[in-house]
């Protein structure tokens, strides 16, 4: 019984070949670096740059929103280089769930599949709804007061009615996705184009008519602005206000650094989308360079776009003055060009369209892979004559049809981002884990199944390891890798909860944080002192392992400032997901029957060759 839980144990582990035998991609690579690039500025520069600028200048940033902008881009390139090397490594469709099947096991493959499909469901609702919601205040919120009033909904969780419109979008396009790849990307690159010049059209208006002043205004100026906006407050209360930073001290910094650093945390969620790029590896004519290039213009195009936004933004009016809902259009008005919020209204819904595009696309990828390696249903890995998963695409846009028919998504919006910041973990690791992987040799024992040959393990080792990589030195990277995510998820939960005793100078908040970062800084010289394989990528990521690192620590600071609901609905979610994996997806796995293939070759080899002997 020992044994057989061993192995059962042993076979969650399991890992996909690069070149599985027997696995032949039916996908028509008919996808540029071009398309790539229009696909992942499309999913990530979505309605955040309409809307998300105004709230971070106005209650975080104030003109610092370039920074944190610049901070949150730069973070986010750690996680696009991860991306990138996978994608030069591994040409395949699947994303961050094929790349953590081919380095740390099938279970783990499953968690970040399923956690990519919660992503890109609930992801794909909200946009919808924002897209509808957008197109409905131009038209004065019809669609809302006649659904509302006829069709009214007041459970609890549920919307306030069901949004016939957003459904049908999302069923639109997922019609379009089944039919071609090639005519969703066509469509795709329109709509980018679209709000791309919307925007150089906002940049170059904002530097013409925008005031420098605006980005070095007084304190004094500041509390006037106070007593206008609300002439029912004494100076005495201004002043307070002043100092709990409401408004802000004005200048460059108004929220000071502490508040730049807060937006560039925000602003982090706005480079989300990229890695829609890594779902294309079989689509793609030449993915081993196509990939990593995509991703990286695609970060570029996007940083561009927000910090050119939002710089103009704060030039226009004082950054105390922006509307948190819809800050373009109101500046625009500031300076006279009513008419401009037509041009912002287009842009808004190419932006909105091109994001709902950009969801979509990889949510079908995701779910084909898993579906045709046996861990999820196999109807979705159906492909059609046109070569597209039409199965998977159909019931994915059906699924994210109900939930913006059925329920309130305001409470779901942070689970998306728990998908997506878990898989950037995951291939942060999997580069460690990759990069120095020993690529050993086994064999198979009759009464124990396969073994590995071993090496003694010396404390010595890890100091001064060999030249070359070996068992030994790749086991002990990935035990270091389990003690920088323990050490890396306690400083974020440290930093989260006792930042105002870090601020105080507290004696054990500081000796604490201090012990804990020196004995990460010690793990991560140990592991930068490990030999690498030597295996070559068209791209690989620089200064390793300090990138994939602070990558891990960004995005475990980030899902531990989630609240609680937020962590239930995801355990739910997770649970779900396991049962399926346990009931289905072990049974059908078919990396599993390979395996078993192989095994039972060798019993037979071995059989033959006794008879042989005989």
């Amino acid at each position: 019984p020992l044994e057989s839980l061993l192995r059962f144990f042993w076979s969650l582990t399991r890992k996909k070949p690069l070149d599985p035998e027997g696995e032949e991609s039916t996908f028509c690579r008919c996808l540029t670096t071009l398309d790539l690039v229009g696909l992942g500025v499309g999913s990530t520069l979505g309605a955040g740059v309409y809307g998300l600028t105004g709230e971070v200048a106005r209650n975080m940033s104030g003109p610092s929103i370039i920074i944190s902008f610049l901070v949150a881009a730069v973070a986010s390139a750690f996680a696009g280089l991860c991306y990138a090397e996978f994608g030069a490594r591994v040409p395949k469709m699947g994303s961050a769930y094929l790349y953590s099947y081919v380095t740390v096991g099938e279970v783990w493959a499953f968690v970040t599949g399923w956690n990519l499909v919660l992503s890109y469901v609930i992801g794909t609702s909200t946009v919808a709804k924002a897209w509808s919601g957008t197109f409905d205040d131009l038209i004065h919120n019809v669609i809302a007061e006649y659904l509302e009033e006829h069709i009214p909904m007041d459970s609890p969780g549920l919307a306030t009615y069901p949004d016939f419109f957003a459904a049908a979008l999302i069923m639109l396009l997922a019609g379009i996705l089944a039919y071609g790849v090639k005519e969703s990307v066509i469509l795709n690159t329109v709509f980018t184009g679209v709000n791309v010049t919307v925007l150089l059209f906002i940049i170059i208006a904002g530097f013409i008519k925008g005031d420098i002043n605006n980005w070095f205004i007084s304190a004094e100026a500041v509390l006037s602005a106070i007593v206008i906006l609300d002439r029912n407050l004494t100076l005495e209360q201004n002043e307070t206000q002043i100092e709990e930073n409401d408004f802000g001290v004005g200048g460059f910094f108004p929220f000071r650094l502490d508040g730049t650093l807060a937006g560039a945390a925000t602003c982090f969620y706005a480079f989300i989308g990229f890695d829609c790029i890594s779902t294309t590896g079989e689509e793609v004519k030449n993915p081993r360079k196509a990939i990593p290039l995509g991703i990286m213009l695609s970060l570029l195009v996007c940083f561009l776009a927000y910090f050119g936004v939002s710089a103009s933004l704060t030039l226009l009016m004082p950054y105390y003055l922006l509307d948190t809902r819809s800050p373009l259009p109101v500046a625009f008005e500031h300076i006279g060009w009513e008419t401009a919020k037509y041009a912002v209204a287009v842009g808004s819904l190419c932006a909105l369209s091109t994001s709902l595009l950009g969801v979509m696309f990889p949510m079908s990828r995701v779910l084909f892979a898993m579906a045709r390696d046996g861990l999820l249903f196999k109807p979705l890995d159906y492909m059609s004559s046109r070569q597209s998963p039409v199965t998977s695409t159909l019931c994915s846009g059906a699924v994210a049809a109900v939930m913006v028919l059925l329920f309130d998504l305001k409470a779901l919006v942070d689970l998306s981002s728990v998908g997506t910041i878990f898989a950037y973990t995951v291939i942060a690791v999997c580069v460690l884990i990759l990069r120095t992987m020993y690529m050993f040799s086994f064999r198979y024992k009759e009464d124990s199944g396969f073994i590995h040959r071993s090496e003694p393990f010396t404390v010595l080792g890890l100091i001064k390891p060999p030249s070359r990589s070996t068992r030994r030195t790749s086991e002990n990277v990935n035990i270091l890798t389990i003690i920088i995510l323990f050490l890396v998820l306690i400083l974020s939960v440290l930093l989260s909860d006792s930042l105002d005793s870090l601020r105080r100078r507290e004696v054990w908040s500081l000796l604490l944080v201090s012990v804990l970062a020196l004995t990460l800084v010690l793990t991560v010289v140990i592991i930068w002192k490990q030999p690498q394989s030597r295996t070559k990528a068209a791209f690989m990521v620089p200064g390793l392992p300090l990138i994939p690192i602070v990558s891990i620590f960004i995005n475990t600071y980030l899902m531990v400032r989630l609240g609680e609901e937020t962590w239930i609905i995801y355990c739910i979610w997770m649970a779900a997901g396991l049962i399926i994996y346990f009931a289905y997806g072990v049974h059908h796995s078919v990396q599993q029957q390979r395996q078993q293939e192989i095994l039972q070759n060798i019993i037979n080899r071995n059989i033959m060759d006794e008879v042989s002997a005989a």
